[in-house]
């Protein structure tokens, strides 16, 4: 027992020497943990902020003006007033993302109970910007105009009043949840193409040959894969967890971070035997790669994270259960957000230690295949 798990130890050190050992592998990891993560969580957002924005008003009255004043920060730049023979132009140039004209006498045709018409020209090059800022202007403006007939802040009353309150995001920053689904796809992705390439970097550079004449066994040989590799991943991901997405992003973690490393070292088990079985299967880098293409894409897409996994099909769904990736994800967003406890996330964590364990049984399996082969 002792000798097994020196000869797991000094395997695993030569793992660890040969990831820092490349250069381009550590530039790597250390982008996916820090920059990959800021990018894809303030990069792309499914909500406005500071838009630009003008008004052309050419009916000058008080409705017109509490139109303008409507449209303030955070979703909106304070709007520009310009004349109506500039619109085309501030367009084509991009000055402005939405540009609002208002016609002459649109108060008085409003006090007459007509319909008159605003129009709204968008700069749809942003297509997501765009189409979401198009219905916030036009609830904002439906409420200004809606207080306006009514002569009072509030509407008229309704048989039901909805109270909403937002639990555990009160300001609904998608930053949040967008930062820690980044972070946990790089999780899964790195794990998995470290230790599978791991493996296959010793068939294609024929080290296996120099191992199989050592007394190891494949419990061995994996499980050091396993833990180097796996080890370099878990303090990384601490080391982005406390300084981007705690420090930089300024994104809370209501639970325990102890506990949240727990349960990502049993993921991290879970990945990596993935990552093994995978590169007991392929025959070179490029069958792994198209492996890693067919795995990793269906594992960030059917987590949860992406979409939540009552949204997706119906006929989909009951396969997500065999993904550790669902489980890691649903007790990692429990822990972050929720402070849930032991008492709560254990399911998950077991579960997620089943898969794992059959998916290194498997590994392992066709890893002894492997070694009988070429042996």
């Amino acid at each position: 027992m002792l000798r097994s798990l020196a000869n797991i130890f000094w395997l695993g050190n030569k793992e660890l020497r040969s990831v820092f050992s490349d250069p381009l592998m550590v530039v790597f990891i250390a982008w996916s943990f820090t920059f990959s993560i800021t990018q894809r969580a303030t990069g792309i957002a499914d909500t406005v902020n500071n838009a630009s924005i003008a008004v052309v008003d050419e009916d000058q009255s008080a409705l017109s003006r509490s139109l303008r004043n409507a449209l303030c920060p955070p979703y909106f730049k304070r709007p520009d007033l310009i004349e109506a023979d500039t619109v085309d132009r501030a367009m084509d140039q991009s000055r402005y993302m939405f540009i609002i004209v208002v016609p002459p006498r649109f108060e008085a045709n409003i006090r007459q109970g007509r319909q008159p018409k605003l129009q709204l020209n968008i700069d749809a090059t942003a297509v997501m910007q765009a189409g979401i800022g198009a219905g916030y202007i036009q609830n904002i403006l439906g409420t200004e105009i809606t207080k306006y007939l009514n002569r009072a802040d509030q509407s008229a009353s309704t048989p039901v009043l909805l109270v909403q309150r937002r639990a555990f995001n009160p300001n609904g920053t998608q930053k949040w949840f967008v930062a820690i689904v980044a972070l946990l796809d790089q999780l899964t992705m790195l794990t998995i193409v470290l230790t599978g390439a791991a493996l296959l970097r010793e068939r294609e550079h024929g080290t296996i040959e120099h191992l199989l004449v050592m007394p190891l066994n494949a419990f061995e040989i994996a499980m050091a894969k396993v833990w180097a590799n796996g080890l370099v991943i878990l303090v990384t991901f601490t080391l982005s967890m406390l300084f981007i997405v705690k420090g930089m992003l300024n994104i809370p973690i209501a639970g325990s971070a102890i506990l949240l490393i727990t349960g990502t070292t049993i993921y991290l088990f879970a990945a990596a035997a993935i990552g093994i079985f995978l590169g007991t299967i392929a025959r070179s880098m490029a069958q792994f790669a198209l492996l890693v293409m067919m795995t990793i894409m269906p594992m960030m897409m059917l987590s949860g994270g992406m979409s939540p996994i009552e949204s997706q099909p119906a006929i989909v769904q009951p396969f997500t259960w065999l993904l550790p990736s669902r489980h890691y994800m649903a007790f990692a967003q429990a822990v972050v957000f929720r402070s849930a406890g032991i008492d709560i996330i254990w399911p998950e964590l077991a579960t997620v230690a089943g898969l794992g364990f059959v998916f290194f049984a498997a590994s392992l399996l066709l890893f002894r295949r492997s070694i009988a082969t070429s042996q």
